[in-house]
């Protein structure tokens, strides 16, 4: 497993051709998919007709230095998730990244969250050339925006719940958008 990015307890790498499988079980935990779908799972046929290429061709669209990131515990090597960094689309500049996450339920609390996001937002900032992240989450996601807050971003507006996301619970109060400069993670 070539690594990307190491952390303390946490590797990150490149999903392969071979990963479907686990995009497909992590997103079939209704928890997981709480505040995304409401609960639904993605389709499984999603990751294996055109999810699971989409984030291959990122890699090579962005040299492999941008996108989404299989994370595996360092103690034991069970896959718990995945990890952003990136451009929100081809058209994006590439000094302003989105910071994403999704990790298996069995893996709240532990502070992995928190550990990945950081170590991604350094490593935009430190070698890569990002001078903005920022994230974007639902106004009641409280565990997301506390991690969000503790990597050092802060909320800087308030969002639309977009029509597709509109019988998810909490729609009605609105997403929120946390962003950090480079500034400001140099202060820190």
């Amino acid at each position: 497993m070539d690594a990307f990015l190491e952390t303390e307890r946490l590797t990150l790498r490149h999903f392969t051709a071979g990963d479907a499988d686990l995009l497909i079980e992590l997103d079939s935990d209704p928890a997981v998919m709480r505040y995304l779908t409401g609960g639904e799972p993605t389709p499984p046929e999603h990751y294996r007709e055109r999810g699971l290429r989409n984030i291959l061709k990122g890699y090579e669209l962005w040299g492999g230095r941008f996108g989404l990131f299989a994370a595996y515990a360092k103690d034991g090597g069970a896959f718990i998730g995945w990890f952003h960094l990136g451009p929100e689309d081809e058209e994006s500049p590439l000094d302003e990244a989105e910071l994403g996450y999704r990790l298996r339920r069995a893996e709240w609390g532990k502070g992995y969250a928190t550990e990945g996001s950081r170590a991604l937002v350094d490593k935009g900032f430190g070698e890569l050339g990002v001078q903005l992240v920022w994230a974007a989450t639902m106004s009641l996601n409280d565990g997301s925006r506390r991690v969000l807050e503790k990597v050092g971003m802060t909320m800087t507006g308030t969002l639309e719940t977009p029509p597709d996301m509109l019988l998810v619970e909490g729609a009605e109060l609105g997403g929120v958008r946390y962003e950090l400069t480079r500034e400001q993670w140099e202060r820190h």
